[in-house]
């Protein structure tokens, strides 16, 4: 009796340990509006890598989570989620429905619609981001003055790996 309730201590503290060390590395999330619609819809469950960033840079076309000026009704910060399209130093431009990074015209293949809202021109300064939603005519993202640029180190982290629904299982492109 004694050495099967060992057994069950040193199980559920084995669980713990490795509960402990994931949630350090990998947060789950779930997705709560449609601003990346078609890539992400409503109430997908998402892991999102929290470290990635800790050792390397945010890429053009990353999914990230971020904490955002926005206050949820309980008076929290809100999380949103977003695509990357512009990085510190680049010179960004949306005209006629286009996005250009650089002088050169994005190959959006992952937009809802063929159409980005917007007459912008400006450049990235050090330590933000541009963002956007896939779903551009329904995103409130850093086209808006209430959003605008993201900082770097409001970032919590990359969304990877879609958990549910399990039809879309897997990898995030």
């Amino acid at each position: 009796m004694k050495q099967e309730i060992w057994e069950w201590i040193k199980t559920i503290v084995l669980s713990i340990i490795i509960a402990l060390l994931i949630t350090t590395f990998v947060k789950p999330t779930i997705v709560k509006n449609y601003s990346m619609t078609h890539t992400l819809e409503e109430n997908d469950f998402l892991m999102i890598n929290r470290l990635l960033y800790r050792r390397g840079e945010p890429q053009e076309r990353d999914i990230i989570v971020f904490q955002s000026p926005i206050l949820s009704a309980s008076g929290d910060e809100k999380l949103l989620i977003k695509r990357v399209i512009a990085l510190p130093g680049d010179e960004l431009t949306i005209r006629d429905g286009d996005v250009y990074v650089n002088g050169e015209l994005l190959e959006e293949d992952y937009i809802r619609d063929d159409f980005t809202i917007g007459d912008i021109q400006m450049t990235i300064p050090e330590g933000n981001l541009f963002v956007m939603g896939d779903n551009r005519s329904n995103s409130l993202d850093s086209r808006d003055g209430v959003l605008g640029l993201i900082e770097e180190e409001d970032i919590v982290g990359k969304a990877f790996f879609r958990l549910y629904p399990f039809n879309r299982f897997g990898f995030l492109k």
